[in-house]
């Protein structure tokens, strides 16, 4: 693979002010393949883009999660770079990004802001929140990937074709990390270095709103991911609950006489769906772990077949293919001909 094989993909709205040095930076790096999507700009942005020699399409939807999903279907190469129109990632570390898959280490790469941070590049608030998101998703998923919400990514077709891509915002990144742990993926983290926006460019993130939506999809994902954790943090707070209000009803009934029968059914109730969602949880992760070891060796014994050539055709003893002139040859050689005429034939 070489810069040829690699789409730049640039979510936009509102990047007049950057978007012309983000493409001339990737352009200048000798990635000719920069695919602009549009959410509906008001300033000139996909005019910009063009100009400096961008594809350019414009959403249909709203959100960068929405562009990202729709770019990936007009992208034409088997790797994508996908970055901010911001100016905050820098073009000159694509090849660090691209390094690990063209030598086949992996199949996504995760560009890590943290290793060299400008110090007016992120609030602290913001800081805070990703901290919290990384810690998170380390518990629920398993992986500690650094930074899970790094918008500098590099990642093959291929790969991201398996994935299951539904959010419409910023909770984009946040399903790439965790579909990439769902399905296997190689999966590698470069040190980059992220700056400062520009004064004279505004961001589109909102910090609370978003990173409150980025929690509940971080959460609503180990449904699928690690279904003991969402089912056991649920089954255990029921559970908590139940334990606390059955230990109110205990104590003002041994200590005052007084009976709350309506406390005791509601204590008893969430205790009750307290072990069965626990209970549940865990046929739940039976279940998901004897899927992905089924699924795995289903693959390997595709790419098995792939590598021998075998996909659809016999194989000899020796498991090499049989080609079709063999397999000609051994039909006409199996197959007795007419007789010769004049030969003597049984009645």
């Amino acid at each position: 693979m070489d810069r040829d094989d690699v789409c730049i993909l640039l979510p936009t709205l509102d990047e007049v002010e950057t978007v012309a040095s983000v493409v001339d930076g990737f352009r200048g790096e000798g990635f000719e393949n920069v695919l602009v999507v549009d959410g509906h700009s008001s300033d000139g942005t996909r005019e910009v883009a063009r100009e400096h020699g961008a594809r350019v399409i414009e959403q249909s939807g709203s959100g960068k999660g929405q562009a990202v999903r729709e770019g990936l279907d007009h992208v034409d190469a088997p790797v994508v770079l996908m970055a901010d129109a911001d100016g905050t990632y820098r073009p000159e570390a694509a090849h660090r990004m691209l390094e690990p898959i063209f030598e086949g280490r992996a199949e996504h790469v995760i560009g890590d802001r943290f290793a060299d941070m400008e110090p007016d590049a992120m609030t602290r608030l913001n800081r805070v929140g990703n901290r919290l998101i990384n810690r998170a998703f380390a518990v629920i998923h398993g992986r500690n990937l650094q930074d899970i919400l790094s918008g500098y990514r590099a990642f093959t077709t291929n790969s991201v074709e398996r994935y299951a891509l539904r959010s419409e915002g910023f909770g984009i990144e946040t399903e790439l990390s965790v579909e990439s742990v769902k399905h296997g993926t190689d999966t590698a983290v470069v040190p980059i270095t992220y700056g400062a926006r520009p004064d004279d460019s505004e961001t589109n993130l909102h910090p609370v709103r978003d990173g409150a939506n980025i929690f509940l999809t971080l959460y609503k994902l180990a449904k699928t991911n690690n279904p003991l954790f969402y089912f056991g943090s649920i089954g255990s707070l029921s559970g908590l609950v139940g334990f606390v209000v059955a230990a109110y009803v205990g104590y003002d009934f041994l200590v005052n006489g007084i009976a709350h029968e309506a406390l005791a059914v509601v204590a008893a109730a969430g205790i009750i769906l307290g072990v069965q969602l626990v209970m549940f949880g865990v046929l739940s992760d039976i279940i998901v772990t004897v899927n992905r070891e089924q699924t795995r060796r289903l693959e390997e014994l595709a790419e098995q077949l792939s590598d021998t050539g075998s996909v659809g055709g016999p194989t000899r003893n020796d498991g090499t293919p049989t080609s079709a002139t063999d397999q000609d040859g051994d039909a006409e050689r199996s197959v007795p001909g007419p007789p010769e005429v004049g030969a003597d034939t049984e009645d």
